[in-house]
């Protein structure tokens, strides 16, 4: 019953946006960027952002749903009014995320989505198909979601692929064209080739850290069977309280959820100035700068950390049921990541205790998924951009 509400309003939806659009000169020096819907001031929309502002003056639109200070820009919370006029008139969309099919390109507009991570779990039409499944919150079937996927994919002007493994994934799972692809590493990435110790020890006064603790970074990804009305939740097989007996005379742990985790509270007590929550929102690239390890599962952020050549380590409690039931993997996860996978709490802290480490695959590793990252991408791909008109 949701899913036909849902697919009735999509389709007045997109007849009124394509009927008023046309009423709408599109602006050539305006860009719209917006990063997971709304969520926050993030990713690489904010890399490109960044870099803009340096050198080329536009009129700038941010789909942000918290209002942020430090934007000396419109800003326009997703679904509003101003949202819909934004992409009406902007010349460039700069996204990270799947925009909703009644969002309608006109041909003199340029969509560059960035996408936001390489992938270790299948997407689109690489997802195993499941008998029964549905998917999103409304339960939409898979021809749904891959429908979906499609129409977005067609207007594309271009598709960042930040490497060449990249390059065929999103081929098979969005069915975009080579001609789409732009073939340059990720602009949010660049921060990650300047590290500075003043750098990061500003981050950790500004966020209340102590100085004299090695930081864990703990970033898990949601589960596809842990979703109702409400969205994604949150359901962790940890137990904080053992990690601190384990690691708190020398670590303190940063716990950030994945973005889509709407149950955002930590219930274990006793963890105090030891687990230090950070809202699924935040930038994580800033996490990534001042922590010593990472500590995953599913979640594509261990591809960026690799750049740091920081020990990670891979805590999948329930690997089998993941790879087998919920989404699959493109990787042989057994061979291909860049550090031990471990399905035992005790197993995972007794390694981290003991400093061990498998620091040999990193290097080939970063030879295979971070050869574009130079540096200097959110200028690259800006130079790009703006030699389309």
């Amino acid at each position: 019953m949701v899913h036909q509400i849902k697919k009735m309003v999509f389709l007045c939806l997109s007849l009124g946006y394509r009927l008023f659009t046309h009423l709408v000169q599109v602006d050539d020096q305006c860009i719209v960027f917006m990063a997971f819907h709304g969520r926050g001031y993030l990713d690489n929309p904010k890399a490109l952002y960044e870099e803009l502002m340096k050198e080329k003056k536009m009129k700038i639109i941010w789909i942000i749903n918290d209002q942020d200070s430090s934007l000396p820009v419109k800003q326009y919370r997703y679904l509003s009014l101003g949202y819909f006029l934004a992409f009406m008139k902007a010349k460039y969309w700069i996204v990270n995320c799947k925009l909703p099919d009644y969002l309608y390109k006109k041909k003199n507009q340029i969509y560059l989505q960035t996408w936001h991570g390489t992938p270790l779990k299948r997407l689109g039409h690489d997802i195993v198909e499941v008998e029964g499944q549905s998917y999103y919150r409304d339960g939409s079937s898979r021809q749904d979601m891959l429908a979906s996927y499609d129409k977005d994919a067609k207007k594309y002007d271009y598709m960042l692929s930040p490497n060449r493994f990249c390059d065929e994934v999103f081929k098979s799972a969005f069915h975009v064209h080579e001609k789409q692809l732009l073939k340059i590493g990720y602009p949010r990435n660049d921060v990650l080739s300047h590290v500075n110790v003043e750098q990061i020890r500003s981050i950790k006064e500004s966020m209340n850290l102590p100085l004299d603790k090695k930081i864990i970074l703990y970033a898990p990804t949601m589960r596809d069977d842990q979703l109702d009305l409400k969205g994604y939740h949150l359901h962790l097989e940890v137990d904080f309280l053992k990690w601190k007996k384990y690691l708190s005379k020398d670590y303190i742990v940063l716990f950030k959820p994945h973005y889509l985790i709407v149950d955002h509270t930590l219930s274990q007590k006793g963890i105090e100035d030891f687990v230090y929550f950070v809202s699924p929102h935040q930038e994580i690239s800033q996490l990534y700068l001042i922590s010593d390890l990472l500590i995953t599962d599913y979640s594509s952020v261990f591809f960026d950390y690799a750049l740091l050549k920081r020990p990670i380590y891979f805590y999948m409690y329930d690997k089998k049921a993941y790879e087998s039931i919920l989404r699959g993997f493109y990787l042989n996860v057994e061979e291909d990541l860049p550090g031990p996978i471990y399905e035992q709490e005790d197993d995972l802290l007794k390694a981290i205790g003991e400093n061990q480490v498998w620091s040999e695959k990193l290097e080939t590793f970063n030879q295979r998924f971070n050869h574009r990252q130079d540096g200097h991408c959110a200028k690259s791909v800006l130079n790009v951009l703006f030699m389309k008109e």
